[in-house]
């Protein structure tokens, strides 16, 4: 089981705000799962192969076709800020 204050660091790591009762009910969470994986260790693979790949479906992708350009003038009018001919976002990453 998972003390509090490891569930609060993995929550402020994920920037997460949890309520107490969040916390308890991750923290019990978490540790049903750990204890799934501490269980898989017990498993004996001695005579096991190994997996090479699991899934033999290929991902077929489509060519990248160019779409509809905009004209600059039309983004700027709907874009609430712009600076040096760039829309101007509001920063997403921060940085401790």
């Amino acid at each position: 089981m998972l003390e509090p204050g490891e569930v609060e660091h993995l929550a402020r790591l994920a920037r997460l705000h949890l309520t107490p009762e969040e916390q308890d009910t991750l923290r019990g969470d978490l540790g049903r799962i750990l204890e799934y994986f501490r269980q898989l260790r017990t498993v004996d693979t001695a005579g096991a192969e190994e997996m090479q790949r699991p899934v033999t479906l290929v991902n077929v992708l489509r060519d990248d076709v160019p779409g509809e350009v905009f004209a600059q003038d039309i983004v700027a009018a709907l874009a609430p800020e712009m600076e040096g001919g760039f829309v101007r976002v509001p920063r997403t990453v921060e940085t401790d």
